[in-house]
């Protein structure tokens, strides 16, 4: 009975140590909320050739952002600051793409540029931004939240002017289908975008060594320079990617509403992406990260918002709720409450093994 009990014991000592644990802790809560909430929630139906359910909407819902927070990822464990300017970026993405497609006009029924073209454009002038941030970043050392909010400020006023002030419809079916679903498809088409950014983004990290060069300059960037890694060239790659995704995912988000509305798209968005990495287990101040623990956490952000909406509270309201993760999270992450967990399961070994020694004994 000790040996096996001493066995479950380790084995509960490994699943809790593993760094996908609280991620999958902390959703599976959300999900336990909705479903008292809401006890159809992980009923899917199938009509119309379309998949329904409150499982398919959140998935589908949180494509944008766990895009936004692979790029977050990158940016956090390389710099240990975070880019606030992704929700901007996302607006200027899409008023690029959008303002080539309609030649200019407010709305057009036919494309008046190829899409390839507007789309490519859109990355490219995404990648930009991305290396204004990891230029002011990594060449000119300054704090990466004060670095990116520049564009935070700016990027919206930038898509305002790129659309002329207006709100740009691309009213053709083409467009559409990149935020909604393709013919003969059941999947929404945005999740295929997310899963595709994921997989290509494991790929890289699994056959490059870019993923152990992002953590060797997020942990020490001056032990990285000595080892002949240049810490700055990393930082600024990193900022580059960011900005690569948040156009693609402002590219999705504008063919959801087939128009560009500078003011709307991406709002918000970048504090969820930070709070996607935290709560994915992801140390603010950089260094080691997991890609699938920040992919978990967006998903959780966004079962967090459907939990809010079903329990009637409005938009305005969701920052609060929000930002009382987010103490939670910062609260569980600190040093302080780290050691004092630890001093706590020390203290319940040393126990455990007192009274098996007692039990021995008697």
């Amino acid at each position: 009975m000790n040996n096996k009990g001493a066995k479950g014991s380790d084995t509960l000592r490994r699943i809790s140590g593993h760094h996908l644990f609280l991620p999958i802790v902390f959703l599976a809560v959300v999900l336990l909320a909705n479903v008292i909430k809401t006890p159809d929630f992980f009923e899917v139906s199938y009509s119309n050739g379309i998949l329904y359910g409150y499982v398919v909407d959140v998935v589908n819902r949180a494509s944008e952002l766990v895009i936004l927070a692979i790029g977050m990822t990158f940016v956090t464990a390389a710099s240990g600051g975070q880019d606030i300017s992704v929700g901007a970026v996302m607006a200027v993405s899409a008023a690029v793409c959008c303002q080539i497609l309609s030649g200019g006009e407010v709305s057009i029924t036919a494309f008046q540029n190829p899409l390839l073209l507007a789309v490519a454009a859109a990355l490219l002038v995404s990648m930009l931004c991305g290396a204004f941030n990891g230029l002011l970043v990594a060449r000119l050392n300054i704090q990466p939240m004060v670095a990116t909010l520049i564009l935070f400020t700016a990027g919206r006023g930038i898509a305002q002017l790129i659309t002329r002030g207006q709100i740009t419809y691309i009213r053709v079916e083409e467009y559409k289908l990149y935020g909604s679903y393709i013919p003969g498809c059941p999947i929404p088409t945005p999740i295929f975008f997310a899963a595709g950014t994921v997989i290509l983004v494991m790929l890289v990290l699994k056959f490059t060594a870019l993923g152990l060069y992002v953590e060797s300059v997020g942990i020490n960037s001056s032990a990285a320079r000595i080892v002949g890694l240049n810490a700055t060239r990393i930082k600024f790659i990193t900022y580059v990617i960011c900005g690569l995704l948040a156009g693609l995912a402002g590219f999705v988000a504008s063919s959801r509403i087939y128009s560009a509305d500078a003011n709307n798209i991406g709002l918000n968005l970048e504090m969820d992406a930070i709070l996607a990495v935290a709560l994915g287990g992801n140390l603010l101040s950089g260094g080691k990260f997991s890609l699938m623990g920040s992919v978990i956490g967006a998903y959780t952000i966004q079962a967090l918002t459907t939990t809010l909406y079903a329990m009637m509270i409005s938009s305005d309201q969701l920052p609060v709720y929000k930002a009382i993760v987010v103490i939670l999270i910062v609260v569980l992450q600190s040093p302080v409450f780290q050691q004092k967990f630890r001093d706590l399961r020390a203290k319940l070994r040393q126990n455990t093994a007192a009274s098996r020694k007692e039990g021995a004994a008697s």
